[in-house]
């Protein structure tokens, strides 16, 4: 009668857990985003679970469901297509009813691009704001970017592959020139690390033929004026 919610690797399999593997060994029904994504992984595992989809476009209609098997004594473990779910994933809205239904929940640490990109960008790592992706259109990104422009922490915010240079331009614009880290493809094979100005980094990337992969950028932060 207990939810789980279950870090899985970002990209090397070898960052499974074995209390994530043993907690999955021991569900009733694993939730995930993507059934086909998280199929594989468990096949590897050497184990057949029931698997049932559960994204951001079935969570709302699938939840009183989920909290039903919660209630009936099942073992239930929620799995995101990659890394810590809820983080820019789905499983938010069911932890919420779950806890506000006094139903256990507990969270299996593991494996999130978010610290990893943190920790290797050689930026202040706290105090830190985590923003998620930015809004779709250049707009929206502008007006996004200010609200946070004077905020004295590391920023940390995904990035999509095509928007990656124009992201930057408009960080730009609105934070100034500051040091900045991108992640790319974070510990895949084809892993590649960026540190420098953001205006070198809008270069470096624009230089590419195409850009690919998951990407995780780190802004620094807001340093108050120098008297004068």
């Amino acid at each position: 009668m207990t939810l789980y919610l279950v870090a899985t690797p970002i990209g090397n399999l070898g960052d499974m857990t074995q209390r994530a593997l043993d907690t999955l060994q021991e569900a009733d029904i694993v939730l995930c985003e993507d059934t086909r994504r998280s199929g594989l992984l468990i096949h590897q595992a050497g184990m057949k679970k029931q698997l049932v989809s559960f994204h951001e476009h079935n969570e709302d209609r699938k939840t009183p469901a989920v909290l039903d098997w919660l209630r009936e004594g099942k073992k239930v473990a929620l799995l995101s297509d990659a890394g810590t779910p809820l983080v820019s994933d789905p499983g938010f809205k069911l932890v919420r009813e779950a806890l506000a239904g006094d139903l256990p929940v507990v969270a299996l640490p593991g494996a999130s691009s978010i610290l990893v990109a943190l920790v290797q960008s050689g930026l202040p790592p706290y105090p830190f704001t985590f923003l998620g992706y930015p809004p779709k259109t250049s707009g929206k990104r502008l007006a996004f970017y200010t609200q946070y422009r004077d905020l004295p922490h590391t920023i940390v915010l995904f990035a999509t592959p095509h928007a990656l240079v124009a992201q930057i331009e408009e960080i730009i614009e609105v934070f100034g020139d500051r040091p900045c880290y991108v992640g790319r493809e974070l510990t895949k094979l084809h892993e590649e690390n960026f540190r420098g100005p953001l205006s070198t980094a809008a270069a470096h990337f624009a230089a590419k033929p195409s850009i690919k992969g998951e990407l995780v950028m780190v802004v620094g932060r807001s340093m108050p004026p120098t008297a004068g």
